[in-house]
């Protein structure tokens, strides 16, 4: 796997730039008598809010982990493995053909984070973006396409204006 930093631009190529749409990820070191591990945090904001928290978003009162898996299934607290998913997620989108992007089923996407990245994908045109409005109910997603259409709204409107 490549640095994130590495994985992070190349995500930001296909992100449409006008949406202040920003993706970290972070390992947080913790120590124990019990053994050393890190735990994981990915996080997206737009325009400086956070819309997207993994873990925080998905841990449940118990300490274990929600996640969109098709069976419901529950895992203890998330570790490094989960940083390693999030960002195959991430790579199998950004190595996905443009033709594919709105009928790929991403398998192994347990935290819905698909249907964002494809909400942020400049790539994907007015005409479709209004599709996924319609399709998709992930509360992120709805957000950036708000935003996303809100965008062109405003450019189709300064372009007749100068016409």
């Amino acid at each position: 796997m490549k640095r994130w930093s590495k994985l992070q631009k190349e995500l930001y190529l296909i992100v449409d730039p006008t949406i202040g749409f920003q993706i970290h990820c972070a390992a947080y070191p913790m120590r124990s008598r019990y053994g050393n591990t890190d735990l994981p945090r990915y996080w997206i904001t737009l325009d400086k809010e956070i819309i997207f928290d993994y873990p925080k978003q998905f841990v449940l009162s118990d300490g274990t982990v929600k996640n969109y898996d098709p069976d419901g299934i529950h895992q203890n607290y998330p570790y490094c493995t989960d940083v390693s998913d999030i960002s195959s997620l991430i790579r199998e989108y950004i190595d996905t053909p443009i033709s594919e992007i709105m009928t790929r089923h991403f398998e192994n996407d347990y935290w819905g984070l698909a249907n964002i990245l494809r909400a942020a994908d400049r790539r994907i045109g007015q005409r479709r973006l209004d599709i996924l409005r319609r399709r998709i109910k992930n509360k992120a997603a709805q957000k950036i396409l708000t935003l996303r259409i809100k965008e062109s709204s405003a450019n189709k409107q300064l372009s007749a204006e100068n016409n």
